[in-house]
């Protein structure tokens, strides 16, 4: 006699009761989950424009004290029709850029050596936190007279205001490398910078990332306080300048653009870390 043992069908995807119950997005396979979170972002969007339009229609504001979503587009249509936006934008990039890049290759360079040397750190640490501790504020008018009003006082103070960030990361990255590993190194004769590059840069590189992530979003910051403080060009002048006409449209668009463009370095590191840490996956 045949046995009858019942066999369960298969059905592709997720059951209509799996769907239903707590938990269900986590069941999902990874890419749809992936593509429904990308499809939340434009959606969070939405509902910012949405209150934000309601906001500006239950309150009639006018548009010096708050302006409505379209009000702010039409702006941004004519600033860039005209190629105001672009001339100050490249001015803030080209700070930005090499803010960033002064502030990242000081931090480095040093960090590195305070992870190697206890007796340097314990020398230097003091007057790096009490020099961290200042305002960037009160230090971008000290640069803009000895340095003047120009784009090097605000790639000074954009290098001051990374350096910090990196700085500690690189010390706390080097310092992760596992003492056993850096041993072995010795025990097989790697001189000191073959070492550094297959040993102690890509063990750090994880620590290093994290301080960049920061570093990219504060350099913006630092770009734009340097040009409040004395500048006839660049993102953080345009600010001014609007505030200063009570042309708050003008404003929000100078303030967007400065969001867009961190979020632009941002991502861009993440996907930087991406590539050259693909190797962790």
């Amino acid at each position: 006699m045949r046995s009858t043992i019942p066999v369960k069908k298969a059905t592709p995807g997720l059951a209509y009761s799996q769907v239903l119950k707590p938990g269900w997005l986590k069941e999902l396979p990874a890419v749809a989950r992936r593509r429904i979170e990308y499809l939340l972002i434009p959606l969070a969007l939405l509902v910012f424009l949405g209150l934000w339009s309601l906001i500006v229609y239950l309150g009639s504001y006018p548009p010096f004290i708050l302006p409505s979503p379209f009000q702010v587009y039409e702006k941004l249509l004519i600033v860039v029709s005209d190629g105001t936006l672009w001339r100050h934008v490249q001015i803030t990039l080209l700070e930005i850029f090499w803010g960033l890049a002064l502030g990242l290759s000081l931090a480095l360079s040093l960090g590195y050596l305070l992870a190697k040397s206890r007796l340097l750190e314990r020398i230097l640490s003091p007057y790096i936190v009490a020099f961290q501790a200042i305002p960037i504020i009160a230090l971008a008018p000290l640069l803009a007279i000895w340095f003047g009003y120009g784009s090097l006082s605000k790639i000074l103070t954009c290098a001051l205001v990374v350096f910090f960030p990196i700085l500690i990361n690189t010390i706390v990255g080097i310092r992760a490398v596992e003492q056993d590993l850096v041993d072995l190194m010795r025990s097989l004769e790697a001189s000191r910078w073959q070492t550094f590059t297959m040993l102690e840069l890509p063990a750090a590189l994880p620590v290093l990332f994290g301080g960049l992530k920061i570093g990219v979003t504060l350099s913006v910051i630092g770009a734009v306080v340097g040009e409040f403080v004395g500048a006839d060009r660049g993102l953080g002048f345009l600010v001014n300048l609007s505030g200063g006409l009570f042309d708050t449209p003008l404003t929000f668009v100078a303030l967007f653009v400065l969001g867009g463009i961190a979020i632009g370095l941002y991502l861009a590191v993440v996907a930087l870390e991406g590539f050259l840490l693909s190797w962790r996956r």
